[in-house]
């Protein structure tokens, strides 16, 4: 025999209201319960690496079927733990002390509590095992309180209005070679877990709920609290509903076989979570697909944390790609907020990001179609080679580059719409290839100091559609569009520091206001373009005031009040600089 050891974590609290709200009213088990599962959706994710192409995770395929929701509620059997002993009422099950094992398949009601005992389900039956948790409480001292070893299927089931809980020691107790189970709930084969109940699994020596084929959580109220990962479906985790607390030293939802190509994802349909990692919060080998969910989730302690060199402490991480159709996100993270190994997409959700690196980063390429993101904190903000915002509102405050397309000549940031903010302390919009704007708005708040500029490109800035105002330092890198746009451009270098909120007003020479803003910080030059920018004489006033409505710093209508005349200047090419 050999014994393993690892510290105990201490836990505060089981949001006891959370569970109890969760909870229904009916006291009888149903034997039906809709999951929706007919409505399985099974998606190739196809990435790019190189030269090569390859289909990864098949998202979607799961064990799940329709039938595991129905069953003959007359063939219960009946199995009662209490304290150090156990007695069964029906066939399938035998008795050891305080040891139950499930050898056939069925369904079985377990009911009870066990100071130092477990259940075990080992069955060579092709069909499946059904566990029916009916106010359980089994602590285990030596291994796992709910140990899986063998079944075709196993679906355990938290009956409704009941709270269940599932307790390890830091000490479990193994056969030579071996090291399983290493979870308070652990199955080898395929694992769904469902109800209108509640499930509190506390972990002291590994994982909290592992299975080593595949996990579907169709709903339920789970809190689980562990010294590694908190639940982890090792070929993939399907979440599809339900109320879901971790608390892990390790990761907090996890899907790691990354020796197929077909495994290693996490799809998530709904549900509600709340997630505290010392690692990442959700990770997949292959690929993360979020539908719709409510989030929040700190890792690494919060932004604020400093991690070592090989710590990562990321929100949302995937080796493949991350799809995001929808949800609400409240991240706060050490290391990057949501992290893919090849693309990003985003289509639409709500997200409060704060990172003490990168908010949302992309290998290959981020794709924004709409949404509400808030980065409130973080060194740079989208990060990846390639970069393309169709929609949605985006505001970002970040001590280096708010966007940034790394990476070589090659690449590119399209911005085709959408409405974006930003406040940077490094460039706010940096390409190491090109950028092409045709729409949308972008209004930036840029870096005071010579470093950095606003608006930074290595390639050519298409300046083709949409309103762009940056303020800036004022220094030799400040750049607006090429000569190539299809829209004028003009560059203002003022030969004093402006303070921030100090109106930079443009009107045409029939005294029409082209351009009110008040920049968000000091500002020394800056950078204009919109379609009511045309060739013809126009002045810059510096102060003033204006009854116009202010959003992000620009007036629009009202009345303006000059302040004092700077330069006049006229546009005759697509991009103009005013020294």
């Amino acid at each position: 025999m050999k014994t393993r050891n690892l510290s105990v974590l201490s836990y505060i609290g089981m949001l006891l209201f959370a569970i109890f709200t969760f909870m229904g009213c009916s006291d009888d088990q149903d034997t039906i319960y809709d999951s929706d599962s007919s409505d399985l959706e099974t998606t190739d994710e196809t990435i790019s690496n190189g030269d090569d192409e390859i289909t990864i995770a098949e998202v979607g395929d799961t064990h799940e079927e329709d039938s595991d929701y129905i069953w003959d509620a007359s063939s219960v059997v009946y199995i009662t733990l209490s304290g150090s002993s156990i007695t069964v009422d029906g066939e399938g099950a035998t008795v050891d002390g305080t040891e139950v094992t499930i050898a056939s398949a069925g369904n079985y009601e377990i009911t009870g509590s066990l100071s130092d005992g477990q259940v075990i389900v080992d069955t060579d039956d092709d069909e499946t095992v059904r566990l029916i948790l009916n106010e359980v409480d089994i602590t285990n001292t030596s291994g796992a309180p709910l140990n899986i070893a063998s079944a075709e299927k196993t679906i355990v089931i938290l009956k409704e209005n009941t709270i269940n809980y599932l307790t390890d020691t830091n000490n479990y107790v193994f056969d030579d070679e071996e090291d399983e189970p290493n979870a308070a709930l652990f199955s080898d084969d395929d694992l769904t877990i469902y109800g209108e109940g509640a499930l509190v699994v506390d972990a002291n020596y590994n994982d909290g709920i592992t299975s080593k084929d595949g996990l579907v959580i169709a709903s339920g109220n789970i809190t689980v609290n562990a010294v590694d990962d908190g639940i982890r479906g090792k070929d993939y985790l399907n979440i599809k509903g339900g109320y879901i607390v971790v608390n892990a030293e390790g990761d907090g939802l996890t899907s790691d076989n990354d020796e197929d190509t077909n495994t290693g994802w996490i799809l998530i349909d709904d549900g509600t979570f709340v997630v505290t990692a010392d690692e990442d919060g959700i990770v997949a080998a292959s690929v993360v697909d979020v539908e719709y969910g409510d989030f929040t989730i700190v890792t690494g302690g919060g932004h604020t944390s400093s991690l070592g060199a090989d710590d990562t402490a990321k929100g949302i991480k995937s080796g493949g790609n991350i799809t995001i159709e929808n949800g609400i996100f409240n991240i706060d993270s050490a290391d990057d907020n949501i992290h893919a190994n090849y693309d990003v997409t985003i289509t639409t959700g709500t997200f409060t990001l704060a990172t003490g690196d990168d908010s949302i980063h992309a290998d290959d390429a981020v794709e924004i179609n709409g949404g509400t993101i808030n980065i409130t904190e973080g060194v740079e903000g989208i990060e990846a080679p390639d970069i393309i915002i169709s929609d949605g509102e985006i505001n970002i405050n970040t001590s280096d580059d708010a966007i940034n397309a790394a990476g070589n000549t090659n690449n590119f940031m399209y911005i085709n719409g959408g409405y974006i903010v930003i406040t940077s302390g490094g460039d706010g919009l940096d390409s190491n290839g090109d950028i092409e704007m045709t729409g949308g708005t972008v209004i930036i708040n840029g870096p005071t100091s010579q470093s950095n500029s606003p608006i930074d490109y290595d390639g050519t800035f298409g300046l083709d559609g949409g309103f762009l105002v940056a303020s800036g330092y004022g220094s030799n890198m400040d750049e607006a569009g090429s000569s190539s746009s299809d829209q004028y451009s003009v560059l203002v270098k003022l030969s004093t520091t402006q303070s921030s909120g100090s109106l930079f007003h443009i009107q045409n020479s029939s005294q029409e206001t082209i351009l009110t803003f008040a920049p968000g910080k000091n500002y020394k030059s800056i950078v204009f373009s919109s379609p009511g920018l045309k060739t013809g004489t126009y002045d810059i006033y510096i102060g003033g005031s204006s009854t116009g409505t202010v959003s992000d710093g620009v007036y629009e209508n009202g009345t303006y009040t000059p302040g004092t005349l700077y330069e006049s200047f006229t546009v005759s090419d697509k991009v103009t600089t005013v020294n």
